[in-house]
């Protein structure tokens, strides 16, 4: 598996074995939301298992959490593997104060990057955000 940087310095994509993990770095905030969202939503509708790697971020706002959702709202609607690695203390109770981790289920390590099976629609009718 190879790690492959894109034209933006802040996303990195690998590929092995019919799963795709996303690496971001930087800080998650409305610029750099914009920036990685149109790629995002690409690998969001087209990859069978998805996995968003944050824990090389610095930072994350709201924007941020919600392209986090966004995207694993996409993945798991069409019955696609998702997974969130994140192991930052302050992200993690971000995502917990804030009701989302049913949503993102973040967890600190994955094995190969291997999103978990998928568990079948969502719980609001795999609705996406406008």
């Amino acid at each position: 598996m190879t790690l492959i940087r894109r034209g933006d310095p802040h996303l990195a994509v690998r590929s092995s074995e019919g799963s795709t993990t996303v690496v971001l770095y930087g800080e998650l905030d409305l610029v750099l939301t914009q920036r990685v969202r149109p790629e995002l939503d690409v690998l969001a509708r087209e990859e069978p298992a998805l996995t968003v790697d944050v824990r090389r971020l610095a930072f994350c706002d709201a924007s941020g959490l919600g392209l986090l959702v966004r995207c694993a709202r996409r993945v798991r609607a069409r019955g696609a593997a998702w997974a969130l690695l994140c192991d930052q203390p302050a992200l993690l109770r971000l995502i917990r104060l804030s009701a989302l981790d049913e949503i993102l289920r973040p967890s600190g390590t994955r094995g190969a990057g291997a999103p978990p099976r998928p568990r079948g629609p969502l719980s609001d009718g795999g609705r996406l955000p406008a």
